[in-house]
């Protein structure tokens, strides 16, 4: 007969490939495999034969489908499950490193330290599993891997499944679910009915064993064991090892109670209690055995604390200041076929804690865009499988995960492997904060969800003319700070509010401010100067002058300045992204021919006059962003606007005579006015609400005046209408609690496209115009941005989820319907932005005019500077 791994190989042909066994567990035997389409290593572990016999291949496979969403950095996730000649399989990442078991039996017992990070790392899996109905009931020593010297809980909810389905007969296997030494009064009593508590009970054990050597109870046999779980006095890490501190003994002792019910009420409260030094518990104060010994060190140490005082706090200061490093600065620009590729999702680039590994959002295989990430130690990245359309990446405390957006929603995905997760639907960037919540912008205001998912909850108020951004969470719940965006990043200012959310106060001129671990904040100028200043986190105020550190930061339109710096001092910035970028004709097979290549600049919004001589285009420069008019190809050009910080969406009127804009020249609210193109009259207002204002467009006979609301505004992006010369009440075209953009009327006057987020994702739909309740047609799908009719109203043009610029054929007479689609080009390298189309179509229908960052998409350099917080501290004393 032949052996397992010939019958599994046969089997599993043409999905994985067998390469050898690894090890054999209670449950089942692990083999070391070759995942053939994805090309990646795996651990696939078989169920034993006499379980799976009794377990059954249907219950199992059922029951193992409620561990496959857990998605956290602390826990192994699911690739796969099944069954192939009679075996019940599943998946999971082969981790190349020792688990706690192989680490143990080698050096018997761990650092304090190192041992109470992995459990409560430990924990922080098991608090998102459990508030998830998930129970591991297999905590052990042999489950915990250790990946680049961080814990991962394997195996999660394996033991939930089969208990699940195999029920009552269970016993008939000779199996238990839990190893003696681990397993919780309950379980050894025979009680299937267990809870949080004992995945707390098992590691506390685990904990336990990590400090002292050895499980809390020991026995020759499996019965002596479990009988001193049930009856033995409670044990005293402390009194086995005098370095373990009072709370984290005390903590275990109360994990370690025989009832559940006076054990921690969650996995996060014994996270918080080895953390917390003040933590006691049980009688006396929690002083455990060996606590003598203890308060006498205490003693000890007050004493040589006097006698330093004596000496002079000098000499204390000189011998605990940090021993200053040399700061060094490497170019590490990704190689072409990496690419990194600007987008509107906010920063583009993070660092792990350790500053170890940069992750970044790249050009995708395929087009569009990707994350993609690199070790330091490594020369060169990859790619980041389930990240396309990504943007704005955040990584996560512990650099195990990293979050991101993509099609208007926020995701998260482990970097050990695994699809990714969605957070929260119509989300602004991400920022993971510390306190397990990730933070973004919705609506102009800061909202959090926690990283597992959840229903987000807003935390500050609204401020009028306001976009709050950018925010950073302080380390213990202090607070946040974040950017006040008013329009351009020379009016952005850096703001903090308190540990209840509620208002905000603004401290600082500047943008993208981040909480450095050495007391200061760090933030960006408009002008690309990184700046740091000392700060007071408890009270939330700067508390001396800001010093330059960096010049020729990128500091974007929308004023996001392209930094990052880890945990460890580690610094990451672009030198000159996004200073220049020209205008371009692309033909539909992607041919590309410079505008006018001596015109450059930070261009916007590009918009076609209707007979094709001119461009009107927004640019920014130092102090504002203003509309300029230019004669094409290579014509002359003026300049539009001079009132406001910030002039943009420019849209023609019918007869090409003039120019109508968003502009806040007459207030901080933007409002729409209309200007001659020649510039020869002033500008007159063309609609004041009582909201900001975006997006301006005119039908073909001039009849209509179409606009949005601003993303910050009521209704958070509804299409309205104006009747030219009748009434001068709005007319709601789309209007809905979702949020709806980029408005195009078709040639005919007859239907109207435009964006919206209500399926999830922003794709694009048609609707009657101006009659827009009456029906209504998606057109895209996998996603789709920035809508636009051909001169003929025959083709829909789009940008899809992958970047590409796709034309749909439409018919539009007597009804519209949406034929086939077929991709013209890559757009990746050109300027895209979802709030409104950053291109135009040739009234000859052949060609399409673009903005291009000069470079080809990479906009300067990438620079690594390492102890980045020794150059803080030296040059901004606190």
């Amino acid at each position: 007969m032949p052996d397992p791994i010939t019958r599994l190989n046969a089997a599993l042909e043409g999905r994985y490939r067998i390469e050898q066994e690894l090890g054999e567990g209670g449950m089942a035997t692990v083999y070391l495999a070759d995942d053939l389409k994805h090309e990646r290593r795996v651990a696939l572990k078989v169920l034993k034969p006499e379980l799976a016999a009794v377990v059954g291949p249907e219950r199992f496979l059922a029951e193992i489908k409620t561990t496959a969403n857990l998605q956290h950095p602390h826990i192994l996730p699911l690739f796969d499950s099944g069954e192939a000649d009679t075996y019940l399989f599943y998946v999971m990442p082969y981790v190349e490193g020792e688990t706690i078991r192989d680490r143990l039996d080698r050096e018997h017992q761990l650092p304090v330290d190192e041992a109470v990070q992995i459990a409560r790392n430990v924990a922080e899996a098991l608090d998102y599993a459990h508030r998830r109905g998930v129970i591991h009931r297999d905590i052990k020593p042999a489950n915990i891997l250790l990946q680049d010297g961080k814990p991962v809980l394997s195996d999660f909810g394996i033991a939930l499944a089969v208990g699940a389905a195999a029920g009552g007969r269970l016993t008939e296997t000779g199996l238990s679910l839990g190893t003696p030494h681990y397993m919780s009064p309950e379980q050894a009593t025979g009680d299937l009915r267990v809870g949080a508590a004992t995945d707390i009970y098992a590691l506390s054990c685990v904990l336990y064993e990590m400090l002292v050597g050895e499980p809390p109870y020991a026995g020759s046999t499996s019965q002596a064991i479990l009988g001193k779980i049930i009856t033995a006095e409670p044990v005293s890490a402390a009194k086995q090892r005098r370095s373990v501190p009072p709370n984290v003994d005390v903590a275990i002792r109360k994990a370690l109670e025989k009832m559940p019910a006076d054990r921690f009420t969650s996995a996060s409260e014994f996270a918080k209690a080895l953390a917390d030094p003040n933590f006691r518990y049980g009688p006396g104060d929690g002083k455990a055995a060996g606590s003598g010994q203890w308060n006498r060190l205490s003693v000890g140490l007050v004493t040589v604390a006097a006698l330093l005082a004596l000496v002079g706090a000098w000499t204390v200061s000189a011998l605990l200041r940090p021993e200053t490093r040399t700061v060094a600065r490497f170019v590490v620009t990704p190689a072409e076929a990496q690419r990194l590729v600007r987008s509107s999702g906010g920063v583009d680039i993070t660092l792990s804690p350790d500053g170890s590994r940069i992750v970044y959002v790249g050009v995708a295989p395929g087009g569009g865009t990707q994350l993609w990430q690199r070790r330091l130690e490594d020369l060169e990245a990859v790619a980041i499988a389930g990240t396309e359309g990504a943007a704005g990446p955040d990584m996560s405390p512990d650099g195990q995960s990293v979050a991101f957006r993509a099609e208007g929603s926020i995701r998260t995905i482990s970097l050990l492997g695994g699809p990714p997760l969605t957070v929260v639907a119509r989300a602004g960037a991400p920022r993971w904060g510390s306190d397990g919540f990730i933070y973004f912008n919705r609506g102009g205001i800061i909202h959090r969800v926690w990283a597992a998912g959840g229903d987000p909850e807003a935390v500050t108020v609204p401020i009028d003319n306001v976009n709050q951004l950018y925010p950073d969470a302080l380390p213990d719940g202090r607070g946040l700070l974040l950017t006040a965006f008013r329009g351009t990043p020379a009016e952005s200012r850096i703001a903090v509010v308190g540990p209840e959310g509620g208002e905000v106060r603004e401290i600082l001129t500047g943008t993208m401010a981040r909480y450095a671990a050495t007391g200061h904040v760090v933030y960006a100028s408009a002008d690309g100067t990184l700046l740091a200043a000392p700060f007071d986190a408890r009270r939330l105020e700067v508390t001396g002058p800001s010093v330059a550190l960096v010049e020729g930061v990128a500091v974007d339109v929308n004023a996001a300045s392209h930094f990052a710096f880890s945990e460890s001092g580690t610094l990451l910035y672009f030198v000159g992204a996004g200073v220049a970028s020209e205008l371009v004709w692309v033909s539909r097979d992607g041919l590309v021919e410079p505008v006018d290549p001596g015109w450059t600049g930070k261009f916007a919004s590009p918009a076609l006059s209707p007979d094709g001589r001119q461009v009107a285009v927004a640019i920014q420069g130092e102090a504002s962003m203003d509309v300029w008019v230019k004669q094409l190809d290579r014509g002359p050009s003026i300049r539009l606007t001079f009132d406001g910080s910030r002039n943009d969406y420019p849209a023609w009127t019918p007869d090409g005579e003039s120019v109508t804009f968003a502009s806040n020249q007459a207030g901080p609210s933007f409002d729409l006015w209309t200007k001659r193109a020649d510039g020869s009259a002033r500008s007159a207002l063309e609609l004041d609400e009582e909201w900001a204002l975006a997006e301006p467009l005119w039908s073909p006979d001039g009849e209509w005046f179409v606009h949005r609301t601003s993303t910050n505004a009521p209704g958070a992006g509804d299409i309205l209408a104006h009747r030219r010369g009748g009434n001068t009440a709005p007319v709601p075209l789309v209007a809905t609690r979702f949020t709806e953009l980029a408005p195009a009327i078709s040639p005919t006057r007859r239907w109207m496209a435009y964006s919206s987020n209500e399926t999830g994702r922003t794709e694009i739909f048609v609707v009657p115009f101006p009659n827009a309740g009456d029906a209504k047609w998606p057109v895209s799908l996998g996603g789709g941005t920035e809508p636009l009719w051909s001169p003929a109203g025959d083709e829909l043009f789009y940008r899809n989820g992958q970047g590409d610029l796709v034309a749909v054929r439409v018919e539009t007479d007597p009804m519209f319907a949406a034929g086939a689609t077929s991709v013209l080009f890559s757009a990746s390298v050109y300027r895209e932005n979802s709030v409104h189309h950053q291109y135009d179509g040739n009234p000859d229908g052949k060609r399409f005019i673009m903005v291009r960052p000069l470079g080809g998409g990479v906009e300067g350099q990438l620079i690594l500077v390492q102890n980045f917080f020794d150059e803080v501290r030296a040059r901004v004393p606190n």
